[in-house]
């Protein structure tokens, strides 16, 4: 028989048995390959898997690991004392550093500080908002300066408020403080019979919505990577008072008639800030907007008793209950901003660095009663603590663009 000739006629040829189903089993499984692999290469899928497009880091969970340490310590002098909660002997300070974030379809790993300066050399870093930016400015500060045995240079350039040079490495991290991104200052009416005055307007602030703040202004043409904040200081009746100190909108000079709520005028300095950065910055600038960063007061606001005690991470249903729009909580501001951003950046080149969501479940990370004022600080974070995870998040998205 020809099986056991262990030979099949094909027409006028013989192929051996073992090598005809060989062949079959070859074809079969380049076919079944066929089917299941994409049409993109190998390299670039390869990419893809690890990139931030596959891989929504907003959206996750936080996890005790205790073997997890900070990579700084609480000596680290440029900590503001406010935010250092091991020396102000926060209960739980030491096991702040210990949680994880584990986004769901992802992992978001520490980043290697040395690592980083040694391949942004030449590079300089600006970070460009309020207080919450120099939070994370500290943190990677700190981060870097633990492992940089090199001489560190202290100064101002490009008008900043505080910057540092590793020599080694020709690397600079600066901070540029502004709380509005546009600039503003102290308005009084005029015998002049003006607009504002015919309003009824006697005294407030004047923001001129296309006018950068002197103290970022520079940082464009110096910065090869750039992280803006704004947000805080437009929910901020304390400071601008709709009464007796409101927020006055000038655009070309001239006050904005009607008046605008303090929202409003939020819309209009991103419309005129974000195409302005974009047009400013120096060729090939990395250009990140971070998303608001969440307050976590309960029983009240800031000066009306509220506090944060908490020393776990929330639950989502409390996540909800303390930032869904809908429940107008003390911390509603968070989302709202959140929209007037997402709208603004859309279609721009900017990178949205999106903390909010990660941060909300981080009631247990602020100062509270450790930062030394008369109310609980529920608003700032605490270091080493969450903003080092924020930093995190930075390096792997600065890594991916490029990368890509």
């Amino acid at each position: 028989m020809a099986s056991r000739e262990g030979n099949i006629e094909m027409g006028k040829k013989k192929l051996p048995l073992f090598s005809l189903l060989s062949l079959l089993c070859l074809t079969s499984v380049f076919f079944l390959l066929s089917s299941k692999a994409p049409s993109t290469p190998l390299s670039l899928r390869t990419f893809q898997i690890h990139s931030t497009a596959s891989c929504d880091y907003s959206h996750g969970t936080w996890i005790h690991d205790p073997s997890r340490t900070p990579r700084y310590h609480n000596t680290c002098k440029e900590i503001f004392k406010g935010w250092n909660c091991l020396s102000s002997h926060k209960s739980n300070a030491p096991q702040l550093p210990t949680w994880r974030w584990q986004p769901q379809r992802c992992d978001l790993p520490q980043f290697d500080p040395l690592h980083f300066l040694r391949t942004h050399t030449h590079t300089a870093i600006g970070f460009v908002g309020d207080s919450l930016n120099r939070n994370m400015f500290v943190s990677l500060f700190c981060t870097l300066k633990s492992v940089s045995h090199g001489q560190i240079k202290k100064w101002r350039p490009a008008a900043a408020d505080r910057a540092f040079t590793f020599l080694t490495y020709n690397f600079t991290i600066a901070y540029h403080r502004t709380n509005l991104l546009a600039r503003y200052g102290s308005w009084s009416a005029s015998d002049k019979h003006g607009a504002l005055e015919t309003l009824g307007f006697r005294e407030g602030y004047r923001v001129d919505v296309d006018v950068p703040d002197t103290t970022w202004a520079q940082a464009l043409s110096f910065h090869d990577v750039l992280i803006f904040n704004t947000g805080h200081w437009w929910w901020a009746p304390s400071k601008f008072d709709p009464v007796k100190s409101p927020m006055l909108f000038f655009k070309k000079g001239q006050p904005v008639i009607p008046p605008l709520r303090p929202d409003q005028g939020l819309d209009m300095v991103l419309e005129h800030m974000i195409p302005y950065v974009e047009k400013k910055a120096r060729p090939g600038a990395i250009k990140f907007f971070r998303t608001q960063s969440p307050r976590h007061f309960e029983g009240g606001d800031w000066d009306q008793g509220g506090s944060c005690q908490r020393d776990r991470p929330l639950s989502i249903e409390q996540v909800e209950e303390l930032f869904s729009v809908k429940n107008n909580g003390t911390n509603v501001e968070t989302r709202l901003v959140n929209e007037h951003l997402y709208k603004a950046l859309k279609g721009s080149s900017f990178i949205t660095l999106d903390i909010t969501h990660l941060s909300e479940f981080r009631a247990d990370a602020h100062p509270a009663s450790a930062g030394g004022k008369k109310h609980d600080d529920c608003m700032h974070w605490c270091l080493p603590g969450i903003t080092d995870t924020w930093n995190d998040l930075f390096v792997e998205l600065l890594n991916s663009k490029y990368q890509g």
